[in-house]
């Protein structure tokens, strides 16, 4: 199947900048990337991805955690979970 189509679209220089990093990285380049994108959107009939707004409780336990407080440090998955009560 012949390659036709065109896709344009206007994003921040910067987020292009990253992506197209980590795109490298995977040794992708922007076209493959956007291609698998819209593949797994029409193999799943939807976005490849859970797409959620952010509840209130959510967004303080993020602010709280960027600021570096209301931390719980555990060694290993044995400290957590028993930190959890598990």
């Amino acid at each position: 199947m012949s390659k036709t189509a065109t896709v344009r679209a206007r994003i921040q220089p910067q987020l292009k900048h990253h992506a197209e990093k980590i795109f490298r990285h995977l040794g992708l380049n922007a076209t493959q990337a956007i291609t698998m994108f819209y593949k797994q959107v029409e193999l799943r009939e939807g976005l490849p991805f859970d797409i959620a707004i952010p509840t209130a409780t959510t967004k303080r336990t993020l602010k709280a955690t960027d600021a570096g407080s209301d931390l719980v440090v555990c060694e290993d998955a044995d400290d957590m979970f028993g930190k959890l009560g598990i």
